[in-house]
């Protein structure tokens, strides 16, 4: 019984059930040839990046994308969000308590100063001038008596000694002057009564557009009305009120005192459209701490009524145009430790990294001010895969089109 135990342990370490005896040694081999491969797998791997670097040595190109060094003017552009505001506005309010008799324009009409929008019932101020003309009448028939009988003191005076007392004559004179006063009062509630009478009649202040009625015929109007009758606004000629950073009101300054007037661009809010083109007419006189901005008034024809008041728009300072300038792709600017650089693009068809000296720059373009000549080509997509003396292949060589000439620069 144990020798049989024995002969089973012997057994236990070599075999499994289920699999035959003579497959033992075919699963070795595989074993053998798949460790076999994996080792010459991970050694070709380890391999790869020295060959792709003795190949890259060896001059295989880079695909990249490069955009011409052209030579143009390009604006020196500040630009701000405004809102536009008109010229002049009015509330046009009675100045007289009524009933209005007439409403005599429509909405949105464009109106001149002193045309008339509105009438307020006048029968009770022709009755008060009536009254005030009268009253001055009789103040003025008591003065004229009181002046005739001063020259009757005074004769009876010089001819008849005795007659006519000194005090008499100097109180007939004091009540002259009292009637001069009455009489110069009655005369200025005439021409108040007058002043009243007309403003009966709700003219218009200024020249303009109305906008909508705020009340209608048959109301009762008095000049303490918040809402008034309507309001007119002037559009042509309109405003923008635009803000800029304060780090650059010396150049508008220096500009504007030397009695130039900067053209100024309204374009919507999205900026994809010009809508107007005006100039610069006022600089505010202080400096928002809050945000470091000076506010600035532009003034628009707007004949076509293309800005609206209160519309929010982004405005365009031109402040200079610099002539004749070297412009570079903004894309094309790298960073480097020794500060901005770019590719250039040799007749070889090799790279060579190129310091330069930057300017203003826009949108899509940057001036260069040193490094870079028009007519040459820089690296505007992949140059972060780049060193010196790489070769590279253009974009628009492999598409087999000529390069296209870049857009017009616009700055920011």
């Amino acid at each position: 019984m144990s020798s049989d135990l024995a002969a089973a342990r012997r057994h236990e370490g070599s075999w499994r059930p289920g699999l035959p005896r003579g497959r033992i040694g075919l699963l070795a081999l595989i074993s053998a040839l798949g460790l076999a491969g994996a080792y010459f797998g991970v050694s070709r791997n380890a391999a790869t990046p020295a060959a792709d670097a003795r190949a890259a040595g060896r001059g295989a190109a880079t695909r990249v994308t490069a955009g011409d060094v052209i030579q143009s003017d390009f604006p020196l552009i500040l630009s701000g969000l405004g809102t536009v505001t008109p010229s002049a506005t009015a509330l046009v309010k009675p100045r007289i308590a009524g009933h209005l008799t007439e409403v005599n324009f429509t909405e949105a009409q464009n109106v001149k100063a002193g045309d008339v929008i509105a009438s307020v019932d006048a029968r009770p101020y022709h009755l008060a001038l009536a009254q005030a003309e009268g009253q001055m009448q009789k103040d003025l028939a008591l003065l004229q008596n009181a002046e005739r009988d001063l020259v009757r003191y005074e004769t009876l005076s010089h001819k008849m000694k005795g007659v006519i007392s000194a005090q008499q004559i100097d109180t007939q004179r004091a009540l002259i002057s009292q009637y001069k006063g009455t009489v110069a009062i009655d005369r200025a509630l005439v021409e108040q009564a007058r002043l009243n009478l007309s403003y009966c009649r709700i003219v218009s202040p200024i020249d303009g557009r109305l906008g909508l009625r705020h009340i209608d015929k048959g109301n009762y109007v008095q000049p303490g009305d918040a809402n008034g009758v309507a309001v007119v606004t002037l559009l042509t000629p309109i405003t923008v009120v635009f803000t800029i950073p304060e780090n650059h009101l010396p150049d508008v300054l220096k500009k504007f005192r030397a009695g130039d007037t900067p053209t100024v661009v309204a374009y919507d809010h999205d900026r994809t459209h010009e809508l107007a083109r005006g100039r610069l007419i006022a600089i505010d006189n202080q400096i928002d701490p809050s945000s470091g901005t000076i506010k600035l008034r532009a003034e628009f024809p707007n004949q076509d009524e293309r800005l609206f008041p209160n519309q929010f728009v982004n405005a365009d300072l031109l402040l200079d145009t610099l002539r004749d300038v070297a412009l570079a792709p903004v894309a094309a600017v790298q960073q480097g430790a020794r500060g901005p650089f770019v590719y250039t693009v040799t007749a070889e068809k090799t790279v060579q990294s190129r310091p330069v000296k930057l300017g203003p720059s826009g949108a899509e373009r940057v001036v260069i001010e040193e490094g870079l000549r028009p007519g040459e080509r820089v690296v505007t997509e992949g140059a972060d895969r780049l060193r010196d003396g790489a070769a590279v292949t253009t974009a628009s060589e492999r598409e087999g089109d000529a390069a296209r000439p870049p857009a017009k620069p616009r700055a920011s």
